[in-house]
């Protein structure tokens, strides 16, 4: 493969990597497919919450949030990483030069009202605004390391995640090792409760509505080890790589690098094929957009679950 600047009239200019143009087109359609679906199958999810009334609860804010953040790193993230990545240049210039990562546990929805979701979706964008943005303005992620950056990595026309031993440790806490810690915590207390519950709905009704609570106790704890499984899966590869590659001598390949991070991204792909699998509503609601229903009739009161 060849070797050129990307910027040909700047004395900084990183160097650019031209692959063949079969590979690059390959690249451009994998990829291509992947942001397509990630923003199209969050924006519906965003859409369905929003236009049905029946679907307006606690539980479903939180779904919104989630589907937003995916959404949002599906534009502003993924798009420009995709170009990127197979032009190996940073073309969007430094303002548009961020790292972007929000999560948040679901949580039972009897346990939680509105006001409680709201300002748990507030703490949630603001950690990660905080995270994502604040250290990246503040030049805190290569604090202390400034010459070597600025000597080896920094140059026109590239964009690395660079960080310190003490940043990258720091963000991969905040932002991946405890919320995973206060998940798993979350999903095994509702699983205990959950089972709780069934066990004593079995000691003083009838069997049918035992079955039925079970069932729907069963489904709802399948559903949250699903999603929460899917983020520890697609983003350990990514954090394990990022906590460790400081104390490493950024020893790291730049290829495995850039692996790791498009299968962190993939999460935000997979999420709303999990709400598919799952959730009859989202079901019933893409039917309902893609029919064109909407366009013609006000559905919005469509019961799309029956309680």
């Amino acid at each position: 493969m060849e070797e050129v600047l990307c910027y040909e009239t700047r004395n900084n200019s990183c160097l650019r990597t031209v692959r063949p143009l079969p590979v690059r087109l390959s690249l451009y359609a994998i990829l291509g497919v992947v942001v397509i679906l990630t923003v199209c199958g969050n924006l519906l999810v965003t859409l369905s919450v929003a236009y049905f009334k029946q679907l307006h609860t606690p539980t479903n804010y939180l779904i919104v949030s989630l589907a937003m953040s995916d959404l949002l790193l599906g534009l502003v993230v993924m798009f420009p990483s995709m170009v990127t990545c197979v032009e190996s240049c940073w073309y969007f210039g430094e303002l548009f030069y961020r790292h972007y990562a929000v999560c948040q546990p679901l949580l039972y929805r009897r346990k939680i009202t509105v006001s409680t979701v709201g300002v748990m979706i507030l703490l949630s964008w603001s950690i990660s605004l905080f995270i994502g943005f604040g250290m990246i303005f503040l030049r805190l992620n290569i604090l202390g390391v400034e010459e070597f950056y600025y000597n080896n990595i920094a140059c026109e026309g590239g964009c690395v995640l660079f960080q310190s031993g003490l940043s990258s440790t720091v963000s991969s806490l905040l932002s991946f090792y405890v919320p995973g810690i206060i998940m798993l915590g979350v999903y095994l207390r509702i699983f205990v409760v959950a089972q709780r519950q069934v066990c004593r709905i079995q000691n003083v009704s009838c069997k049918s509505t035992a079955k039925t609570s079970n069932t729907s106790q069963t489904k709802a704890t399948k559903t949250l080890a699903v999603i929460m499984g899917a983020f520890l899966t697609f983003w350990t590869p990514f954090f394990v790589c990022n906590i460790t590659d400081p104390f490493i001598g950024y020893s790291t390949p730049p290829g495995l690098f850039e692996t790791v991070v498009w299968v962190g991204y993939l999460n935000s792909m997979v999420n709303p094929l999990i709400y598919a699998f799952f959730y009859s509503w989202f079901r019933k609601a893409l039917q309902l957009f893609t029919s064109g229903k909407i366009l013609k009739y006000d559905i919005s009161e469509t019961m799309l679950v029956s309680d």
